[in-house]
């Protein structure tokens, strides 16, 4: 996608696998480099794609070499990579863009006009088992993706957690879930499982203004709130007056339907993306992030956060599973 970026020469790829590396190169018609050094000498700016434990190796010799970088999420595998990379980064005027590509999501974009200081929020992304990512637990491979989406839409800090996890196919837990209580009040529920028979990434936001429901694998959601000039009076049920006009309220998109009683009174509102391609999004911000023209959307420092918190729910879970085993034993 990089090469597609308007505004960018694409400098060339570079792989481990030089078998790999070629067959991409040819597929995409770019120039294959012979070596990361050789990739860096070309390159202002790249972007890391390989596996985690990988992370810091490649993203310090290219910063080492003033050269930008884009790295997939996790940034690293440990608070420590993370740091290493970021002040070695600030040392050499270095730019580094973390890829939580979820913020990008069109039907998130969508939702944001509605989003009013959220009080509960519930998450469930839910994947079929692949041979991708075997080298980090779920919670960095998948739930991360939710956990930054909750410091970006909360905006407070965590100040107690509550995890579980179970390994099923892996050395490393394949489902997991927490619980996290945020300053201010707000409450989050995260479910993460990569050994479902289906793929579900759904987000649903309760606040004093409504209910949103979010489907961010179908690009679609809904908004419910009360409507414009109702109230509901304590002890005495409805008061105002609702228009004849206010129609029927169904739920032909997402997963929430409203009983025929309350139509009168709740106003959904349907929530649909652009179509954007939330990756091609992304590394759009990145390029203008390098231009100047914007600041990164998800910083180094925000890669780190994401990342502490990850951590610190999978230390949770591994506490509590190497506890029921020793009770079992």
């Amino acid at each position: 996608m990089v090469r597609d970026l308007e505004g960018v020469s694409h400098a060339g790829v570079f792989d481990v696998e030089r078998p790999r590396c070629r067959a991409v190169a040819a597929e995409l018609g770019v120039e294959e480099q012979a070596s990361l050094t050789e990739l860096l000498e070309a390159a202002d700016a790249v972007v890391i794609a390989v596996p985690t434990s990988g992370h810091e190796a490649v993203a310090m010799d290219a910063i080492r070499a003033g050269v930008h970088v884009f790295v997939e999420k996790p940034m690293a595998a440990s608070l420590e990579a993370a740091d290493r990379m970021i002040e070695a980064a600030a040392d050499r005027d270095v730019l580094i863009q973390v890829g939580h590509v979820e913020r990008f999501n069109p039907v998130l974009a969508a939702a944001r006009p509605h989003l009013d200081r959220p009080l509960f929020v519930e998450s469930h992304r839910l994947s079929p088992f692949t041979r991708r990512s075997l080298d980090v637990a779920v919670v960095l491979d998948l739930m991360i993706h939710d956990v930054d989406l909750l410091c970006s839409l909360i905006g407070s800090p965590v100040v107690r957690m509550a995890a579980t996890g179970v390994p099923v196919l892996t050395r490393h837990v394949d489902i997991a879930n927490a619980r996290l209580e945020f300053e201010g009040g707000a409450v989050a529920n995260l479910t993460a499982s990569r050994v479902s028979v289906t793929g579900v990434r759904k987000l649903r936001v309760w606040q004093r203004s409504g209910y949103l429901s979010l489907d961010l694998a179908g690009g679609r959601g809904e908004f419910f709130r009360l409507r414009e000039g109702v109230s509901l009076l304590e002890g005495s049920g409805l008061a105002g007056h609702v228009s004849s006009s206010a129609g029927d309220v169904s739920a032909a998109a997402g997963d929430v339907s409203v009983p025929a009683g309350l139509s009168s009174i709740v106003e959904r509102i349907p929530i649909t993306g652009d179509g954007t391609e939330p990756l091609m999004a992304e590394l759009a911000s990145f390029r203008d992030a390098l231009l100047g023209l914007a600041p990164p959307p998800v910083t180094g420092e925000d890669g780190r956060t994401a990342l502490r918190l990850a951590l610190a729910i999978q230390q949770q879970i591994e506490d509590h599973v190497a506890n029921t085993r020793a009770a079992a034993s």
